[in-house]
């Protein structure tokens, strides 16, 4: 059995997996699942019990949730592919870093501005939300510029896990349009030169269920009820 990332939509933070699973030349499989009615589902919860995407289904039988945890997996699996570096080293602490930002303070800054497009509120409670959201919003990218310090990637001159991430994250910006992303030239020049990746590419035209090209070893997507068969199976 090949690996198996279960990718929530419309815009799930999963868009990073796709995109490193792309980048990492290792066999795997999608399944999508709706949010928020799938994801909330029986069944879905016997994948993930907190019912949030992604999930990692691996050969073995084991599951994997929480997208630093699937980076992280995804990363020590394509060392040789500069993806990934060996734990205790200076560059994977470097990593963690990132993604911990990544997935902490810029996941978390658009948290009140889903709640105001999910939820049904009086609009001064909406404009209370939308305008801490924009702040928030708004100091990430200027803290991200900071981090960025010259250098053409999150880490380094070449695109790796912490950029993919940091992409499928970044495009919400393009649904709520809060943040005019131009004001911080250095983040919007990696933003816009990942999305010109084929990985980026096939992930959004995946999302969209549109004609995909893989550059990896992508193997077909597979419904949620097969999904659940094979780890059956290899329970």
């Amino acid at each position: 059995m090949s690996l198996i990332l279960f990718y929530g939509v419309p815009e799930g933070c999963s868009f990073g997996s796709i995109v490193a699973l792309e980048w990492s030349g290792l066999p795997y499989r999608l399944c999508r699942v709706q949010m928020p009615e799938v994801v909330s589902c029986d069944e879905y919860r016997r994948i993930n019990t907190v019912g949030e995407t992604p999930s990692l289904l691996l050969p073995d039988g084991r599951l994997i949730s929480e997208s630093m945890a699937i980076l992280n997996y995804i990363g020590a699996q394509s060392i040789d592919k500069g993806l990934g570096f060996a734990q205790g080293t200076a560059d994977f602490d470097r990593l963690n870093q990132m993604l911990a930002y990544l997935n902490t303070s810029f996941f978390n800054a658009f948290s009140p501005l889903w709640y105001a497009v999910e939820h049904e509120l009086e609009p001064a409670e909406k404009g209370v939300l939308v305008a801490y959201g924009t702040a928030k919003v708004e100091k990430a990218h200027r803290t991200l510029e900071g981090l960025l310090a010259g250098r053409k990637c999150l880490l380094g001159n070449r695109p790796g896990i912490a950029d993919a991430y940091f992409t499928g994250i970044a495009r919400w910006n393009d649904f709520h349009k809060v943040v005019d992303i131009s004001q911080f030239p250095a983040l919007n020049d990696l933003y816009q030169r990942m999305l010109q990746e084929p990985a980026v590419r096939f992930a959004h035209a995946i999302e969209h269920q549109e004609k995909a090209e893989s550059t990896g070893r992508f193997l077909g997507e597979i419904d949620l009820e097969e999904a659940l068969g094979l780890l059956r199976q290899a329970a």
